[in-house]
């Protein structure tokens, strides 16, 4: 069996820095495009992959794809879960027990089960219905039609469209209610395309994946930076009084829902543009800010830590929707917002879905933050150091998805001393 298990021990304190600045940084490839494409690469043989992301989930779904082990570990990495349960149940002949942290035995996976075990897929529960550890059966799956709930995560439907060209009837997905975070479902089938797979939104419940003919192709895929890492340095920009960020790499019409922060920001401030492969980010000095905001982040949830944090430190009041996925993170954002915002002297109410922040008037300094096992949490409140010193407790925990972060902290100027 292998085994890999984050160790976030150290604690950060984070000293109050200059607020203006000029810094570049080249940011890993998405972990969500490295994720799906690290499956098409098993299934369909002949693809490369170029910027792949260097994350712990990343590093753990490649473990996990060459390990000869019964047992599967995969810590708390949710998209692996989420991939590989589909992925191992087509492995035909192959007997997997998929299983990772404890929080992942709190994760749930039925949805996702239930459709693959209608599709003929042999996998039972080891410990609580519903909920990782799996014990899979490979089989060889013929596709056809399959339903699902569509309301509670993309993820149950990528893991399925990345298997259904695999299979010799192809897949229709047909959806039982409104999809959730659409873009991250659009992301996988652009990959699928790329491939030469034929797919298409039927109509807004229904998917339809065909067969792949010619399973030999031979495609170079280049990873796209990962947006959500990005959102860090924008809410950097955002918070300083005066800087220009490059980042590299990105491009106009990203697959990623979290490119959505170019016009979030700009409401904070930060102009965009693109040289080359190069975001650069500006602080408009002349900027009004607006009094309150309010978005509609269903489609892009994982960034929502990043502006609730961003509005606090301006002083913005902030309406946040669309949340409910970040109830069944690595934490309960949700809950986990709250306590930790509250203790700079936050008014913020959370509901099942969304997020209300009153404008702030004072901030505390030198608060400790409870990370949570949780990598946005410590990368979502390390800006406030514009502000405020502060101390992140159990900081290496974004090695889960950005393992450079506090190397490019140090960038900026911020002195990381061990608490």
């Amino acid at each position: 069996m292998f085994h890999f298990e984050n160790q976030s021990k150290l604690n950060k304190f984070l000293k109050q820095i200059s607020d203006s600045f000029e810094k570049s940084f080249q940011i890993t490839g998405s972990k969500s495009e490295s994720n799906r494409l690290l499956i098409l690469q098993q299934l369909f043989p002949g693809i490369a992959i170029g910027n792949c992301s260097n994350s712990d989930d990343s590093n753990l779904m490649k473990a996990a794809l060459s390990s000869s082990e019964k047992e599967v570990y995969i810590g708390h990495a949710g998209t692996a879960m989420r991939f590989l349960t589909s992925y191992f149940a087509v492995k035909q002949g192959r007997e997997t027990i998929l299983t990772g942290s404890s929080r992942m035995k709190e994760r749930p996976i039925g949805i996702l089960v239930d459709a693959l075990r209608s599709l003929g897929a042999e996998i039972s529960y080891l410990e609580q219905e519903g909920y990782p550890p799996l014990s899979i059966n490979g089989k060889d799956l013929s596709g056809g039609i399959v339903e699902i709930d569509g309301s509670v995560s993309s993820q149950y439907i990528s893991s399925l469209l990345l298997i259904g060209a695999f299979m010799p009837k192809g897949l229709q997905i047909v959806f039982k209610s409104s999809p959730t975070s659409i873009p991250y479902i659009n992301m996988t089938l652009h990959l699928l395309s790329q491939l030469g797979i034929e797919q298409s939104w039927l109509d807004q419940n229904n998917i339809q994946v065909s067969p792949l003919k010619n399973s030999s192709t031979a495609v170079d895929f280049e990873v796209e930076s990962d947006w959500s890492s990005a959102s860090y340095h924008f809410s950097m920009c955002a918070l300083s009084k005066d800087s220009r960020i490059e980042l590299g790499s990105y491009k106009l019409g990203s697959l990623q829902g979290d490119s959505a922060l170019i016009e979030i920001y700009k409401d904070f401030g930060v102009r965009s543009s693109f040289e080359k492969s190069r975001l650069i980010l500006n602080k408009d000095v002349e900027h009004e800010l607006p009094e309150s905001v309010s978005y509609d982040l269903s489609k892009c949830p994982d960034i929502a830590q990043t502006i609730a944090v961003t509005c606090f430190g301006m002083g913005v009041a902030c309406d946040l929707y669309g949340l409910h996925t970040l109830k069944i993170k690595e934490t309960d954002r949700l809950l986990a917002l709250k306590a930790e915002l509250s203790k700079f002297g936050a008014d913020i109410e959370v509901s099942e879905d969304s997020l209300h922040l009153k404008k702030s008037i004072h901030i505390k300094s030198n608060v400790e933050v409870e990370t949570y096992q949780d990598h946005r949490m410590a990368m979502a409140f390390a800006p406030l150091c514009l502000k405020v010193p502060l101390t992140l407790l159990e900081a290496d925990v974004v090695s889960k998805s950005y393992p450079e972060f506090w190397k490019d902290w140090d960038y900026y100027g911020q002195t990381l001393d061990k608490a």
